[in-house]
């Protein structure tokens, strides 16, 4: 097949992550892939750094000069490659393909839905979903309950695809582990939580430190370990330091930085949680927490429920629930072993090539 992916996403968030790691999926199974990105943005530089072909569009401006300029560069892409298929991940430019469509140039549109924000149901987009695009991607089922209540699109066009997971990359470790835990201190008889992502409000770094505090110093766990597997984003590290200092936590949390040896640090770990307050609808980091077979809690946003069962969540700020369930997972080994079942069987259906071959269906669906 030939497909055009349109990425323009400017950070390399689990958006941009979703589309990219899709098109080297298709890439290395033969297919001829092209990458639409925004030239300059760390998801460019890291379709690039994957190999794949990168081609930098501004779809996002609102300059019409800027905008004239990319049109004519996709018209030529167009004429040149002759796609079956155009997936965009992003709303901007999504109405121009449309229209390019509408002008005969014979692609199928696929617009996937990765953003945590559920779309407006005005006339315009209900129109744009249900008539232009010939099927929506979405990435959980809150997002998939939307498009088929108020947005009205057609059940037959509404797929419910997942991201996988590489799971040659993300898989338990046993000397990484050793490694890891040793280069940061960490003893036989501490119980390491992991904690992945940028440091920004939305991880809920500072309601995962304050339920951490509440192990240590109220209840007395003082071989809990928290290891923040990130780096400063939208919030400074410097910041996350501050809290850690507030809630006197200097001994019993490690601030990783960038890792390139992410697996054995998860592997590292006795137990993984996602906190985030909202977003996670991709989910990429509890993915690979799942892979490096860590038990998981998380909050209950965005695809979490449709990863963990009721039992392994708590609502999404809710310090008291978490730090609940936090001590559950440090003491209760059988709860551990039941998570990890479950994990488990979540998992089995959430490698690269589940990705991949979903993917596959929708779009050869469109030629039977």
């Amino acid at each position: 097949m030939v497909v055009i992916q349109v990425v323009n996403v400017r950070w390399f968030n689990a958006t941009a992550w979703y589309g990219l790691y899709l098109a080297r999926l298709m890439q290395d199974a033969g297919h001829t892939v092209v990458v639409l990105t925004q030239g300059g943005t760390q998801s460019h530089k890291q379709a690039l750094e994957w190999g794949l072909d990168a081609r930098p569009t501004d779809l996002n401006t609102a300059n019409p000069l800027r905008l004239a300029v990319a049109l004519v560069k996709i018209i030529a892409l167009l004429r040149q490659l002759k796609p079956q298929i155009v997936n965009c991940h992003r709303g901007e430019g999504f109405f121009l393909w449309g229209v390019l469509k509408a002008l005969g140039f014979g692609f199928r549109l696929v617009r996937t839905r990765g953003d945590q924000r559920l779309p407006r149901a005005d006339a315009l987009n209900r129109f744009l979903h249900a008539r232009v695009a010939d099927a929506v991607v979405v990435t959980n089922s809150r997002m998939a309950r939307h498009f088929l209540s108020a947005m009205r699109t057609p059940e037959a066009k509404v797929w419910l695809i997942h991201g996988g997971v590489d799971r040659e990359r993300f898989r338990f470790d046993a000397q990484g582990r050793e490694r890891v835990r040793a280069e940061f201190g960490y003893g036989p008889r501490e119980t390491v939580i992991a904690l992945v992502g940028r440091f920004d409000k939305v991880k809920g770094q500072r309601e995962t430190l304050e339920a951490v505090s509440r192990l240590v110093h109220k209840q007395g766990l003082r071989r809990v370990r928290l290891m923040l597997l990130g780096f400063g984003s939208a919030t400074g590290e410097n910041e996350v330091r501050g809290w850690i200092k507030e809630f006197k936590l200097q001994r019993f949390v490690a601030v990783t930085g960038k890792r390139d040896d992410v697996a054995a640090c998860l592997s590292a770990a006795d137990i993984g949680i996602v906190s985030s307050l909202w977003s996670e609808t991709i989910a990429r980091a509890a993915l690979e927490i799942m892979a490096a077979s860590r038990p998981l809690i998380s909050s209950d946003v965005g695809v979490m429920p449709d990863l963990l069962p009721p039992e392994a969540l708590f609502p999404a700020g809710d310090v008291n629930a978490m730090t609940r369930l936090l001590t559950r997972a440090i003491e209760d080994q059988h709860y551990r072993e039941e998570n990890l079942k479950a994990c488990g069987l979540t998992l089995s259906q959430l490698s690269g090539r589940d990705f991949l071959q979903r993917t596959l269906t929708l779009y050869e669906g469109f030629f039977d």
